[in-house]
């Protein structure tokens, strides 16, 4: 759309992964699975830690909401991903794009807060047992949570509304499967200096702030764990925080080479995205429900249970 002698963009192109029709038909049913296996084990883990009453501690309180953010994140990116897969003209609007890149950056920035909340969580479980039940009650667990949304909320609001009042005027490819910041940016016409400073204050205030938070706890109960003379004691706290310390390392691992690394839509990028936004949403439910005995054994309850029929 052309005003007086300026064009400005009104319709993006996703560059996508592949332009030969047979990896793309490989591409969307492999995706479609993983989507698919996605959403029915964050679904079933909500469904177990709901109906459980074991599971009914502020630690599966906190993962019950990581279960959503992960099925929601994943809803966020894969549906486009696949529509693309079978399209020829891979666009996206200006509009849909930017309610993408919204919902991504509250989605990632939530999740840093839930996780940082869970390792806290785990902190006072371990390192203050006997104060544990008053210092994490059900008002706390809810404002933590809530608090989490709000950050990821406001977080999200504030980097998009900043970016959508950038000029683009061309071109308008953008080099990845789904709009995310970093590439979206690259197109902009206008100075991105206000951009730039905002989620360069995001990622470091959020991320350093919520990894600080994560060490820290985890130190402590690392030292706490240390200081038990039962051997079977230190493998109780270990394999209670295991699942969550390698969740927080696929997170942060990931992200940190996503999002601190220039845009520049090569093929380790692509790839680095497809594990950030595709592959880690599905390996959380994965890691919990196969590392973690409460959780297994509760499945197993909730299998076990016959069902009743009522007339």
């Amino acid at each position: 759309m052309e005003v007086g002698n300026t064009t400005r963009v009104t319709v993006f192109v996703l560059q996508g992964l592949s332009n030969n029709p047979q990896i793309q038909a490989v591409l969307f049913v492999t995706f479609l699975v993983v989507y698919l296996l996605t959403l029915t084990g964050n679904l079933l883990m909500l469904l177990v830690i709901r109906t459980d009453s074991h599971l009914h501690t502020p630690m599966y309180f906190f993962l019950s909401h990581l279960s959503f953010l992960d099925a929601f994140y994943s809803s966020v990116i894969v549906p486009k991903l696949l529509e693309n897969l079978l399209s020829k003209w891979k666009t996206i609007s200006f509009l849909e794009c930017f309610t993408q890149i919204s919902l991504v950056i509250f989605s990632g920035a939530t999740e840093a807060c839930l996780l940082s909340v869970m390792a806290y969580d785990r902190y006072q479980a371990v390192c203050h047992p006997l104060s544990y039940v008053v210092t994490m009650n059900k008002k706390i667990c809810i404002g933590l949570v809530g608090a989490s949304w709000a950050i990821g909320m406001g977080t999200g609001l504030l980097n998009t509304i900043l970016l959508a009042q950038q000029h683009f005027c061309g071109p308008n490819l953008i080099r990845s499967f789904a709009c995310e910041f970093p590439p979206v940016l690259l197109l902009a016409c206008s100075d991105p200096y206000m951009n730039v400073a905002s989620i360069l204050t995001t990622m470091v205030v959020l991320g350093l702030g919520t990894l600080v938070l994560l060490l820290g706890s985890y130190t402590h109960i690392i030292m706490t764990a240390l200081g038990i003379n039962s051997a079977s004691g230190q493998n109780k706290i270990f394999s209670t925080c295991s699942s969550h310390f390698l969740v927080v390392t696929i997170f942060y691992g990931s992200g940190v080479f996503r999002y601190m690394t220039p845009a520049s839509g090569s093929a380790l990028e692509q790839v680095l995205s497809v594990q950030y936004s595709v592959v880690t949403p599905l390996l959380n439910p994965l890691i919990y429900s196969l590392k973690n005995q409460e959780v297994k054994a509760a499945l197993r309850r909730m299998l076990a249970r016959k069902p009743r029929l009522t007339f």
